[in-house]
């Protein structure tokens, strides 16, 4: 009975570590919504491997991770990439800066200012407007800037128009104010800026969110079974990771 009692603890466990995601209909739109708990789970943040390789698919990253007998939970895109996948803005990795911090205007969503820096320090997680960021010079261990900012300190982005045609499955992230928790948002189904925003601060109540892209949006989330493959690979990817699991 004891290896009995070891299952169950251990997928007790295993399910502790587990991102909570679900299915969410707002406002006649379709959403897919994780949430991390920081202060429970270790979040990451993936560009290249050991030998400078892009790695760029969740699968790449969770083989990684195996070497390290360790295994990758929930994950999704986290920022703009040029083509060749080296992020647009500020890039941070365990302490290693890839890309220097952009705080100018320019063409493009990332252009489209405010935009904002997803920044993961010990046991939390937080979403900062890039000016804000540059002064307040927080010391994050992993860090990626994208845009535009989604909210910012309550507000929807300026810029947004609610009768918007520029409609794409869109992904984002959001943060709690005490940075404990930190939430993953990908549509379902083709939005535009104004509705995903909304659903960030009148549905989800966060602060401040943060926009990571567009049509290559992509998602894993296994307690949904979902685990989003895509044809080409990915630039800068957040995930959760965790112990992997036993075996005989």
């Amino acid at each position: 009975m004891r290896w009995l009692l070891a299952l169950v603890l251990g997928f007790a466990a295993a399910s502790a570590q587990a991102a909570e995601c679900r299915e969410e209909i707002y406002r006649d739109n379709s959403y897919t919504i994780c949430e991390v708990d920081l202060t429970k789970e270790t979040l990451r943040l993936f560009l290249r491997d050991t030998q400078g390789e892009i790695l760029g698919h969740f699968g790449t990253i969770d083989e990684a991770l195996a070497a390290q007998n360790k295994a990758l939970g929930f994950a999704m895109n986290a920022g703009m990439y040029h083509e060749d996948r080296a992020p647009v803005g500020y890039y941070l990795e365990d302490g290693i800066e890839a890309q220097r911090i952009i705080s100018s205007d320019g063409p493009g969503n990332f252009g489209l200012l405010p935009n904002g820096v997803f920044c993961l320090r010990e046991g939390r997680a937080d979403v900062i407007e890039t000016f804000a960021f540059l002064d307040t010079k927080p010391e994050c261990i992993s860090a990626s800037q994208s845009g535009p900012m989604l909210v910012i300190d309550g507000a929807l982005h300026p810029k947004f128009l609610a009768g918007s045609t520029s409609r794409y499955i869109r992904n984002g992230v959001g943060t709690t104010k005490d940075g404990k928790c930190a939430i993953f948002v990908i549509s379902n189904n083709i939005v535009n800026f104004y509705s995903f925003a909304t659903l960030f601060r009148d549905h989800l109540k966060l602060p401040n969110a943060l926009y990571f892209d567009g049509s290559v949006s992509r998602i894993r989330a296994p307690s949904l079974d979902r685990d989003d493959i895509g044809f080409s690979s990915l630039g800068p990817i957040v995930g959760v990771v965790k112990d992997a699991p036993a075996t005989e």
